[in-house]
């Protein structure tokens, strides 16, 4: 029998005490209590940072092992995932999280006439669809992010917790009040080919999180019973931290690297072509929910036709509020290049 290989195990010492990176921050807690952009400062800050560092799992600020792994698929250059108000945005997100379980008052949903049920039903099962793939995308991209611009991926983290307690709420009130599940269409699945950080923000926080967010915000109207009414308006509440990273991060690409304008217009040039045809579907994927946006907003199939009304008002603000988003961007000039479908919703220029 053989001896074991002999493994020479390195001495003790005491070299980790030999310290060469920036000592001395003194941070005091504020009202909002120790935040990310309180430890932004010193050599352990971001400012300065457009190029990350070794593609490691090394910490910002730490010292570089040189025996870390290096990972192949991290994003090198800050505009590539920065978002300036990621740090706020995720200390924000860590305090206002909500349970679908226990903060709606699921008691106050009540029988009502099956026309409005299945109406809500199938508006739940296409939300239920499309909340599954917003939480699924960054999922994707999380793991890209350098940890140098680690606050965006932190951010990412918060996004797939918010999308999948929608994904819940969204369920059980498709199941608590006697409807179920509906054909929905196949949703969004689009958005699950893109292939980088900036596509995936240009389209499903500036496109789709927008435009869900304006939906969320009629919750209101189309809500039958306090338990829908405060569903969407805690999504929405999420859905606006979520805009706003895809705002701020696009402003800060065509702030940094203007070069790459004609590539955020090309990414929005494919989505609006396949949402702007289909104008009865309410800026969904599938008609069948535009009808049931219709049915709730009329209060009932017998005024759909007011629904539908009331669906256009809701259309128009989707756009208009798009368009001051992309005007915010830098992006004020997709006006001229903007899908038909859209651009006839537009208000005229002020």
């Amino acid at each position: 029998m053989s001896s074991p290989a002999f493994v020479e195990v390195p001495g003790l010492n005491f070299d980790w005490l030999n310290l060469d990176t920036e000592q001395g921050m003194r941070v005091q807690a504020g009202r909002r209590g120790l935040t990310l952009e309180q430890i932004n400062s010193m050599t352990y800050g971001v400012d300065g940072l457009n190029e990350a560092g070794a593609p490691t799992f090394g910490a910002r600020g730490a010292k570089a092992d040189p025996r870390s792994a290096r990972h192949a698929r991290q994003y090198k250059t800050k505009a590539d995932v920065w978002s300036e108000s990621a740090m706020l945005l995720y200390e924000e997100a860590n305090q206002r999280q909500w349970s679908s379980a226990t903060d709606i008052p699921w008691d106050t949903v009540k029988p009502m006439s099956e026309d409005l049920e299945w109406a809500m039903c199938t508006l739940c099962t296409f939300l239920t669809q499309v909340e599954f793939i917003a939480g699924d995308l960054p999922g994707r991209f999380m793991e890209q992010v350098h940890p140098d611009h680690f606050e965006a991926q932190l951010f990412l983290g918060t996004q797939i917790m918010d999308e999948s307690r929608h994904l819940d709420v969204f369920r059980k009130r498709a199941l608590v009040n006697g409807g179920g599940m509906v054909d929905a269409g196949f949703g969004a699945i689009n958005l699950l080919s893109v292939d980088d950080f900036t596509e995936m923000t240009a389209l499903l926080h500036l496109f789709g999180e927008g435009f869900v967010q304006t939906l969320f915000r009629m919750g209101e109207l189309i809500s039958q019973n306090e338990a829908e009414k405060k569903m969407f308006r805690l999504a929405a509440q999420d859905e606006s931290r979520h805009l706003a990273f895809g705002v701020t991060h696009l402003k800060y690409v065509m702030d940094t690297e203007p070069h790459r304008k004609e590539e955020l217009h090309h990414y929005l040039d494919i989505q609006e072509g396949a949402l702007g045809q289909n104008q009865q579907a309410g800026l969904t994927t599938n008609p069948m929910t535009g009808e049931a946006l219709a049915i709730l907003a009329g209060g009932g199939i017998e005024k759909i036709d007011e629904g539908f009304a009331k669906l256009l008002i809701m259309r128009k603000r989707q756009v208009n509020e798009y368009m001051h988003r992309l005007e915010v961007i830098g992006l004020g000039d997709r006006r001229e290049r903007m899908a038909q479908g859209f651009k006839d919703l537009l208000d005229p220029v002020a």
